[in-house]
């Protein structure tokens, strides 16, 4: 199990990812209005402005992704499950959730997830 140190720690971790999700949210959103008000003079600009905006958005629906996954993670620490896989409920490795610190099952359940999903 974590330690009360670790669980700050990792907490702590996720508000910054979080904070810094939602301020390239926030810039994004604003380049894509800033480009819809954009005249664009030939097919060409529309064209790279359009590859640009799927692009854009892409990201951005892999950043609201990742912001859930944030949250449900800070909810787990509030009522004290954070680290605990959700099929197996075997703690998640340390050295998983450094390096993804909104990890939801440990690496065995994940890859039993990800063959069910495909």
């Amino acid at each position: 199990m974590l330690t009360e140190k670790e669980l700050e720690m990792f907490k702590n971790r996720l508000l910054d990812r979080r904070a810094q999700i939602e301020k390239n949210l926030a810039g994004t959103s604003l380049e894509l209005k800033e480009m819809r008000d954009l005249e664009l003079n030939d097919e060409g600009d529309f064209a790279a402005a359009s590859a640009e905006s799927v692009v854009d958005s892409a990201i951005l629906r892999q950043q609201r992704k990742e912001l859930a996954e944030i949250d449900l993670a800070l909810g787990k620490i509030k009522n004290g499950t954070y680290g605990i896989c959700e099929m197996c409920e075997e703690p998640i490795g340390r050295a998983r959730l450094e390096v993804k610190n909104f990890a939801r099952f440990c690496i065995t359940c994940r890859e039993i997830n990800e063959k069910e999903e495909q």
